[in-house]
Order: structure tokens, then sequence, then C-alpha cells
């Protein structure tokens, strides 16, 4: 057995041999657990929780003897957030923001494009004055900011969100890094492209963009037809390769035209079998090579890491590449991007960058910035993350001059060129009004480090005195016996003792009974203490109410209501198998009591619960006497499960039900036992009469019972047609033998029905509410037409015999009628209806405009998708809904699939049901494709239960750029797109 609960029985132990009105002031201290012997230090591995008298284990052990002063603060060095000398500045990961670090790195150390960024204008900049707070506002201004801080700042690291909220991306979401480059250098060369100085307009250009062309040759005329392009990166399949030559060689491959994808030769104005290859004309001065790394798989509709080795050299010759024959064009490795993880939606990135000033090499990942030993790239403990994957495939030996990776996703390669060893190309100057703004923000960071370390002095300090103050106090905590006390919170000596914790005043609130005084309870959760070092705690900290050891502070109420309690568990078995016995025997005349045949059955349980309710309630300062049952809060049925002896001969009113089988009578002796145990309880002697008002709501039911069967049966026979919906008229069959029919809503109707079907459980119908027809101008809302094609749906009609029995019996709060006028003209005869009240136009466009949007503008609503299969369309694509197109021919069809309208029509959704790849669906609708994958279903003309076809094509070998971006459109989880950006 628990210490604590040998404690908790020791302390009531007492209880068995005496009577609440015998306790004495021994017991009252007994239950109080005064006289428990304390513990000693090194006694107890933690605090016993049950001992107001064990003060140990609650945290002094850090206080006692000597302390080391850097445990009084919790405030690391200011200093090591400060930038070592001669060292990269590192950035701030904001969530999911790697991919973004990485490529501000690679173009930082990009000595030209830095000094490009410097020399943009910006007049805010130059014209800031250094009192005033200046924030960068375009991409550009954010962009130079950065880098200034990059080269000059005097942090660790920086806090590049400015830039990322202008770009407009998600930092809780990892894009495509690949995509984020491209539009990335596209927006720059945007914003350089306007700048006033014209030698700024082409340095994206110079240093990004080669020019390369799409040959095609018709094999049988042998006309080249070239398509030139411009690039910004080369994207190279990995996939099958072990090199980066064998890649590019690919690239480059001479891909053969036939069969479907025959080329159309304006030549030959035919389809022809062609050749086709990709030809270099000249390469940038920084030439970006990406990885294919993430593909398209068709099987999942995902995208999937490639885990393949590639080997690429430090040095890289692209002269045999170009078309031009006999030009040097050696690149030089300058950074490799890292990818860590195995899968295309996770993972982190790391970019590897070579010092263009000393050549040096540098990991950056995020904060940490580690430079490489020696002069050479280190890729080893990058290329280990990746050994989760399921082929462990061996790293392959490595030439001298070459690396390999199977995380590498992309490569930057630099031109060499006789400038790049002169010295002053590799120094670029911050400009003067950059540097002022960074020397801002060095003063800032100057200034903190200043702060932190005063709250750090000053922590140590308080630390100190702290340190003092409990030594002195914690050999004044024990109370002696026979001396007087106090008690206190066990949780404030334990945060008092725990110096991260900010201590509070002493609150001993929650320690008090429902008489203002110490709880039994309480007494496992608070200490006692010396009144010497209580009146040193409270001095200093404040707090209340004082619990001293008096009797004003044990609660003698409390213990006494406990040991009733107790006492009365253990009499309950013995006295319910007396109460068993003695009810068999029946009361003598008039000496009886009314108990309820259910209590009388659950009597045992509804005492335990309520002497358990009773011991929870001192348990608690509820400002309630302690022993009342709880109060009656079901008095209108059985719908709760009773709570409260004889509750269920209580009748709504609080008198004595008038349901005689549900009670019993029982004798004097066993209503005394009973009361013991529910002194609150309900009684009612033999004599007491049932509830009067009961009565006369049992003879008034009874009688409107049959006033409304009565009322029932003459309505249905007056109204029998109505009732069972016989020879009822229509208006798309006007009945000849009338010119008017009346109109009351459909609602009207069914609850009439249902009064005449169950008049005795269904409150009658009194009146008949048109106005639901009516707009708030009282005119009619329906138009004939618009009630022949469903707005009928709302509304019945009546003959007008029928009308004349609805007006006896009903209040009517507006007649609504239809009518048929026919007029004799030359041709023939015409037809025209109208209702009373008229119809009110304005509404009524108001609400035909509210359901036009409705249907642009929904969710949760259904849109089906059909497949069609051998290119032919169908006629009839749903029931009752046509597809407009060419006629049907024998047309073969898969099943609809339903696509979720909370949503636009989703790839991965059909590709899934119907087994087709995003680039082999081809949407349409009532005879239009769907090719803007940025509208919405409303725009599209797509309303809830609308059918959209979907046809199987594949597509042709396009132009590769356009491939590429046919691809990238389809794909279910492209997260960037330009928009985001710009």
């Amino acid at each position: 057995m628990a210490p604590r609960v040998q404690l908790e029985k020791a302390a009531w132990r007492w209880v068995e041999s005496v009577r609440p009105e015998d306790i004495q002031r021994e017991h009252i201290e007994i239950a109080y657990r005064i006289c428990v012997p304390a513990c000693k230090r090194g006694a107890c591995r933690r605090n016993c929780k049950g001992n107001p008298n064990c003060l140990v284990g609650i945290g002094e052990h850090a206080w006692l003897g000597e302390i080391d002063e850097n445990t009084f603060h919790n405030i690391d060095d200011p200093n090591s957030e400060r930038r070592d000398k001669n060292t990269f500045v590192g950035l701030t990961n904001l969530g999911a923001t790697c991919y973004v670090n990485t490529f501000l790195q690679v173009w930082f150390h990009n000595l030209e494009l830095r000094r490009t960024l410097y020399l943009c204008q910006n007049t805010r900049a130059e014209e800031h004055d250094m009192d005033s707070d200046y924030e960068p506002r375009s991409i550009c201004e954010h962009l130079q900011y950065l880098f200034a801080l990059l080269q000059n700042s005097n942090r660790r690291y920086i806090d590049p969100s400015g830039l990322v909220k202008a770009l407009g991306l998600d930092t809780g979401q990892q894009q495509d890094a690949q995509e984020f480059s491209k539009l990335f250098l596209s927006l720059l060369e945007d914003t350089l492209s306007k700048q006033k100085n014209p030698n700024l307009h082409n340095v994206i250009q110079q240093q990004f963009c080669g020019q390369m062309s799409y040959v095609t040759v018709c094999n049988q005329c042998g006309r080249a037809s070239p398509l030139p392009s411009r690039f910004y990166e080369l994207e190279l399949n990995i996939q099958g390769h072990k090199n980066l030559t064998e890649c590019v060689t690919e690239f480059l491959k001479e891909e053969k035209l036939d069969g479907d994808n025959r080329y159309f030769c304006e030549s030959c104005q035919s389809k022809q079998n062609a050749a086709r290859r990709i030809k270099l004309h000249s390469l940038p001065r920084v030439l970006n090579l990406q990885l294919m790394r993430f593909v398209f798989d068709r099987q999942t509709g995902h995208k999937k890491k490639l885990n393949t080795f590639i080997s690429f050299p430090e040095q890289l010759d692209m002269g045999p590449f170009l078309e031009e024959k006999g030009i040097k064009c050696v690149y030089e490795l300058s950074a490799v991007l890292i990818h860590r993880g195995v899968s295309a939606y996770s993972g982190h990135y790391i970019a590897h960058v070579r010092d263009a000033r000393t050549s040096d090499w540098y990991k950056f990942n995020d904060e940490e910035i580690e430079k490489m030993e020696g002069k050479k790239l280190q890729l080893g403990i990058e290329e280990d993350i990746a050994e989760t994957v399921k082929s462990q495939t061996r790293k392959p030996k490595c030439s001298k001059g070459y690396h390999c990776s199977r995380n590498a996703y992309m490569l930057v390669y630099k031109c060499q060129r006789e400038e790049d060893t002169d010295p002053m190309e590799t120094n670029v100057e911050v400009p003067g009004f950059l540097e002022r703004l960074v020397d801002r923000d060095n003063r800032k960071f100057e200034e903190w480090c200043l702060e932190m370390a005063d709250m750090r002095k000053q922590s140590v300090d308080k630390g100190k005195a702290k340190h003092e103050e409990v030594k002195e106090l914690y050999e004044l905590l024990p109370a002696e016996d026979g001396q007087e006390y106090e008690f206190v919170p066990l949780e404030w000596l334990k945060k008092w003792l725990d110096d991260s914790t900010v201590t509070k005043e002493i609150d001993n609130g929650n320690f008090l009974c429902s008489h203002g005084k110490l709880h039994p309870d309480k007494v496992g959760e608070a200490k006692r203490i010396s009144v010497k070092a209580a009146e040193l705690l409270f001095d200093k900290y404040g707090g209340g109410p004082r619990l001293d050891g008096k009797s004003s502070t044990l609660c003698e109420e409390c213990v006494g209501q406990r040991c009733r309690v107790l006492r009365l568990k253990n009499q309950l078995a013995e006295d319910y198998k007396e109460v068993t016995n003695l009810v068999k025997c029946p009361p003598k005349s008039d000496e009886g009591y009314w108990a309820g045949k259910t209590s009388l059955r659950s009597w045992r349980q509804l005492a335990l619960e309520q002497l358990e309710e009773d011991e929870e309630e001192t348990k608690h300062s509820n400002g309630k006497t302690n022993g009342e049952g709880p109060e009656i809060t079901n008095l209108d049925g059985d719908e709760e499960e009773m709570k409260t002896f004889n509750e269920d001969i209580l009748c709504r009113h609080g008198g004595l039900s008038i349901l005689e089988s549900e009670r019993r009578l029982v004798t004097e002796e066993v209503w005394s036992k009973l009361r013991v145990y529910f002194p609150k309880a309900p009684q009612f002697t033999q004599l007491q009469e049932p509830c009067q008002q009961c009565l006369r709501l049992e003879r008034e039911g009874k009688e409107n019972e049959a006033l409304n069967r009565m009322m029932a049966s003459e309505q249905k026979s007056s109204l029998l047609n109505l009732f069972q919906e016989k020879n009822r008229p229509t208006l798309t069959k006007w009945p000849q033998e009338t010119d008017i029919l009346y109109i009351v809503p459909l609602f009207f109707v069914d609850e009439w029905r249902r009064f005449i079907r169950r008049p005795t459980k269904t409150t009658p119908v009194s009146s008949v509410g048109n106005s639901l027809l009516l707009c708030p101008h009282r005119g009619f809302m329906f138009t004939f037409d618009s009630m022949l094609k469903g707005d009928a749906q709302h509304i019945a009609l009546l003959w007008p015999d029928e009308w004349e029995v609805i007006s006896r019996h009903f209040l009517v709060d507006q007649p609504i009628s239809i009518c048929r006028i026919s007029e004799a003209t030359p041709n023939g005869s015409s037809v025209e209806y109208t209702t009373q009240p008229e119809l009110c136009r304005d509404c009524r466009e108001g609400f035909i405009f509210q359901q036009q949007r409705d249907m642009r503008e929904y969710a949760q609503a259904t849109v089906y998708v059909r497949k069609v299969i051998d290119d032919k369309r169908l006629k009839d694509a749903a029931p009752e809904m046509n597809v407009s197109g060419s006629e049907a021919e024998d047309e073969r069809e898969e099943p609809v699939a339903k696509v979720d309208g909370e949503r636009d029509p989703d790839f991965s959704q059909i590709m899934h049901a119907f087994s087709v790849a995003p680039f082999d669906q081809n949407l349409s609708i009532d005879g239009r494709c769907l090719t803007d994958d940025s509208a919405t279903l409303g725009s599209l003309g797509v309303i809830p239960e609308s059918v959209i076809c979907l046809k199987v094509q594949t597509l042709p070998i396009l132009d590769y750029e356009l491939e590429l971006f046919v691809e990238r459109l389809c794909m279910p989880e492209e997260g960037f797109k330009g928009k985001d950006i710009f």
C-alpha cells in the first residue's frame, strides 16, 4: 500500500469507534495529521504529499551548499550572437524557408550580382534621416539591405522575414526550390530593366542567360526549322546516368519524331517523320545546372525524389557541347545546393559555396556556417542523410577533381576569366546609404548586448540574495512538537525554491472549506511550518488568509461530517438487509409513508452515491451546508437519471404524483431508517392527497383530446380529397371546369395532414401563413411559368370549394389565387394567367439574380466527371441532363466519379478514379474545353450536378519547353506559382 494511502486511512481510523457528537480535539488533530513524524533529509526520494510535516524534496537541494553563479540566470551570453572575425553571416529559418536561404547565400557570393544590386537607385534610403525608422518596401530594397547586412553586420545571423514577406512566400510550406530560382531571377531581371542606369538593364542576361535553339529537320524534304530560345539554367535528366557529361549529352541528343508524334512540315504541308535536337549557341558567365531529382510519378500522381549518385567535376569544359567548335569555355564549380531527405515534399536544403576572394569552401545551413578544411569541397556528411532509403546503393569512387553526390539538386559553375584574379574585382564596397542602415542595425545589436549583459548581472545578484534567504529560512521551516505552527501551500514552497519562476504572494484561498477554515482534505497539499518562518515569508511576499494551528483554523464541522459519512458507509450493508425484510410487512392503518417503487429498488445505490456526494462536498468550498441532498432538477419525467430518493413520485409542481402504480406504502420504521441516509428526501404520509393541479390538468387533457378528435374528423370529411391527395388540380393541365385556383404553402398542408392522422399527439393547425409566399411589398413571388418549371414544389393548389372550407376553419392572413383569362382573337383564342396579389417584379428579379449567383458560387455541391472512350461524345451524360456536342455514336462510358465542389476539379482525384494521368486528361462541358487551371468552377459555367466529360488523349511530343510547362501545370501538388511572388 502506498504511503499516501496509509496516511489517509490512519487519519480516519478512529471514526469506527467515535460518534460525530463525541469528537475531541485529539481526533481533529489526527484527521489533520498534525502528529505525523517529519521526514529526515536523505530518507525520502521525493516529497511525501500526504504528510504535512515532510519538508524534503521540495527543491531545497538546489540551494543548500555552494552554487555556481551561472545557475542564477537563464540568459545566454549575448556575445554568442556576435559574428566572429572573418566569418560569414547566416540566415534565420522562418519555418520552411531553408530553400530561400540557400539561394540567397549563393546569389550573395556572386560578387558581380551583389555589386549590381548596390548600384540600384534607392531614393528613400539615400534621403533617409538616421533619426527616423527606415524600412525597405520593394523587393529590390529588401535585397539591397539584406546583402549589406550579410556583408557588414555584427550579428552571427540575420532575419530575412522582410524579403520573404515582400515575395509573398508561405513560411510554413516548403515550395519548389527550382521553380523559386527561375521566378526570382525573372523578377530581378524585370526590376533591373526599369533602372535609370542603362548599365544595369542586361546584368541578369549577361550573368545567367544563354542562347540555344530547338532545330527540327524534316526527313522528307530536309527543311530545318530552328526555334531560338533563351535559358537561365539547363534542366538535366539524371535518371539512368552516372556523371554530368552523360546528362548534358542526353540533353543535346537528337530525338526522333515519328508515328503519332510526326512533325507537320510547312514545306511538305503534311505530317512527316523528323529529327529534333537542341543546339547550344552561347553560355552565360554563371551556368546553373538543375539536376532533375524531383520527377512526376505517373502511378502515384505525385512527385518523387531520385536518390541517384551523380559525378560532377570541379572544372567543366563546355566547349565540346557548343554548336560553334573551337571555342574555349571552361567553368569552375562555385556552389552546390543540397537537398537532405528522401521525399520530394519534405527535407532540408543547404548550400556549399566557394568564397570568390579566398577560394575557401563554406557550408551554409541557415543560421550555422561552417568553413571546410583545406580548399576542397567536402560533401561526405551530407550524403549520409539519404542512407534511410530502401536501395542502399554503394557510393561510387570519384576520380581526382570530381565529386559524387546523391543529394545535389543544383550545380553552379562560374566561367574562368582573367579579371577574376584582379583584387579590385573581388572587392565589393557597400554604398554609403546602405552602410548607414547597417551601422544603425549594428548599434541596435550592441545596445541589445549591453541590455542582456545587464540582465544577466541583475539575475546573478538576485540569485545570490535568494540563496542567502533560502539557506536562512529553510532551517526555520520545521515546526517543533508542542510549538505554534501555520500552514502554507506546498506548490508555493516549490515555486519559492524554483529560481525559474517568479515568486508570487502566498494564496491559501483554495485550502478553505465551506466554513472558511482549513479543509481536512487539503492537508496533503499544504505544509506545516513554524510561526517564525511563516512571519518572515508573509512579511516579504504577503498573501493570506493565515492558517494557524488554533481551533479557529481546524474545521470541527468538516471533521464531524466526514465522520458521519464514513460511519454510514460502514453501516449501509447491515441497514440494507434490515430494510429489505421490513418492507415485506404492510404498515398499520394511517401510519405509512409513500415511497417510490424505483427508489425502493435502488435505495442502496442512491444512498452510496449520496454519501459519496456528501463526502465530495466536504472537499470543496462551495458555500453549501454539508450533508444536503442535491437540488431536484428533473421533475418533469424520466428523461434523466434519478438523483434523489423519492424523486420518482414527485410531480412537476412538487407535490405527490397522481400515478399510484409508481409508489407503495412503507412502515414508519422503514421510513425512519431511510431518512438517515436521505434527510432531505420528499416525505409524504399515507393521508397525503395527490397534486390537485395534476388532477385538474389530467381532466382538461382528456377533454382537449376529445375536442381534437372531433375537429380532425370534421376537417377530414370536408377536405377528404386534399387529405388523400386525390383529384388535385395542376397547372400543366388546367382544369376546364374552373377559371380560378387558390394557393397555400405546401408546409401548411403537410402540417394539417399530420394533425388529422394523430389528433391527440399533434397540435391543431389554426392559421394559413400565406405571407411566406409574398415579398416585403406584399406581392406574389412566383410567375405562372416559374411554377411550371419548379417553383410549384413550394405550394399546394386548392379548388374553390376547398378554399371556402379553409376560410371557415382557419385564419388566413392573405388569400392568394391564380386566374385563367381567355380572350377571343382573330387567330383563335389566347389564354393568360394572373395572380392576386400581383407579381412584384422588382423582388422577382432580385430573387432570380440570387438564384443565378448561387449556381455560380457554391460549396459542398456535387459535380460529376464521366470518362468518354473511343473519342465518342455522350448524348445523355446523366439523368435529366444533356451535354451538347456532336451526335452520339456507339458510346462506351465508364462510371461517373464525384468531385467535391468545395474546391475546383482536382487532377489527382480524377486520376485515382479513372487511372488517367493529369497530362492525359482532356476535360470539357457542353462542348467547351476546360483549359484554364486557375479559373473557378462557377466562372467556367460548371454548376452543381453538372457533368464534366473526360476524354483520354495522350499529348504529342511538343517543343521541349512547352512540354515541361504542361507537365508542371498538371502537377496536383505544385505549390509555387508566379502570382505567389509577383
